[in-house]
Formats: C-alpha cells, sequence, structure tokens
C-alpha cells in the first residue's frame, strides 16, 4: 500500500511510520522538518507544511490512504481534511485523542473535573474535529482512532482491546503505548472494520 503520513516524525506519527516499514509499505512520510524522520525501508522524507494546503495536496495525490498524526492545535485540520479531499485520496486515517471519550452515558473524558487543565485545548479541537468528520465527510473513508487516556512511549506488545466511543481502563487505569496503538493503526489500515467512524484502543 502507499500511504501518505503527515506527521511522520512526532511520537505517534514516528511509531506509525515504523510500523508501516515493517509490514512492507511505501510511505511518503511528512513533516516540516524531514531531517527528524527515521529511515527506513521503504520511506520516502519530505516537507511539508500543514497550513499549505496547495503543498499538501501535491504531496498526497496518488496514494491509496493518507494518515494525519499531528496537533490539533498546532495545525488546521479542516483544511487537511479539505487537501485530502482536492487530492482525491478516498481512505483517511486520523491519530484522535481521548477527551471525546465517554466515561459515563453522555459524559466525555474531557468534562471529569480530573480532566488535566494542560490538554484541553487540543482536545477541544479533536472533539471538534471528528463531529467535523462525522458531519461532513461521507465522501471519504475516514478513521479517527482514539487512544486510551495516558497515550505513552512503551513496549510493542499486540495485546490490546479494541473498543468504540467509550474509554478503556483497567485495574492500571487507562493506557496504550505508541507502539501498540501504531499496531492498531495499521491493521485498520489493511483490513479495513471501522469506516467512518471512531473507535479506540486501551489495555
Amino acid at each position: 500500500m502507499k500511504v501518505a503520513l503527515i506527521g511522520a516524525s512526532g511520537q505517534a506519527g514516528s511509531r506509525i511510520l515504523a510500523e508501516l516499514s515493517a509490514r512492507g509499505h511505501a510511505i511518503t512520510a511528512i513533516a516540516r522538518h524531514p531531517d527528524k524522520i527515521a529511515a527506513l525501508p521503504g520511506v520516502t522524507a519530505v516537507a511539508g507544511d500543514v497550513y499549505d494546503q496547495a503543498g499538501l495536496v501535491a504531496l498526497i495525490r496518488g496514494h491509496d490512504a493518507v494518515i494525519s498524526s499531528v496537533h490539533y492545535t498546532d495545525s488546521d485540520p479542516a483544511g487537511i481534511l479539505a487537501a485530502v479531499r482536492e487530492s482525491g485520496v478516498k481512505r483517511y486515517f486520523v491519530v484522535g485523542g481521548a477527551g471525546s471519550l465517554e466515561v459515563a452515558p453522555g459524559v466525555r473524558l474531557i468534562d471529569t473535573p480530573q480532566f488535566p487543565e494542560l490538554y484541553r485545548a487540543e482536545a477541544t479541537k479533536g472533539g471538534e474535529f471528528l463531529e467535523l468528520l462525522r458531519a461532513t465527510a461521507g465522501d471519504l473513508d475516514w478513521t479517527f482512532l482514539s487512544p486510551a487516556a495516558m497515550f505513552v512511549p512503551g513496549e510493542r506488545t499486540g495485546k490490546f482491546r479494541v473498543g468504540k466511543d467509550q474509554l478503556l481502563a483497567n485495574d492500571q487505569g487507562s493506557s496504550i503505548s505508541f507502539e501498540d496503538y501504531a499496531i492498531a493503526a495499521v491493521d485498520e489500515l489493511e483490513k479495513p472494520a471501522h469506516v467512518r467512524e471512531r473507535f479506540t484502543v486501551g489495555y
């Protein structure tokens, strides 16, 4: 599969890049500073600006799928969505956040008193983008994958649970490693099971 990965040098993006490479895919790895992108088999590192819609269109056109792995507060998510549309690529995978996941019926994680204020702006924009996808992106085969509450470096175990709109947690709390998240992301690209919907992963 030929995949364009926006945000290939970030915490989640770099793990997704490694997973795609290990499985033999061809990746156009896009970042503001391509020198920070890992040199891996099948990877072509290119410079790209998330605020340059025309530039993004040129970089992602002709791919089988586009993955967006960028912070919502450091980008223009609607502009990236418009670029994907203009490029003609139908498969669009979004690295989402946990804030919009439910912890009780009608209660999102971001609505709870213990939600860290530090992440509120990012989580708010992520939730708004999910609603934008749900409302307007029926022409695309989009998927929005929310991690667990703690999204951290760790091991690639391949052992995790998959859910839909409810936060996954266990006795140790709610977490998923970047490495296992990457497995779930590439699994979804290879065998789509959550088209035009959000899903989540956690231990």
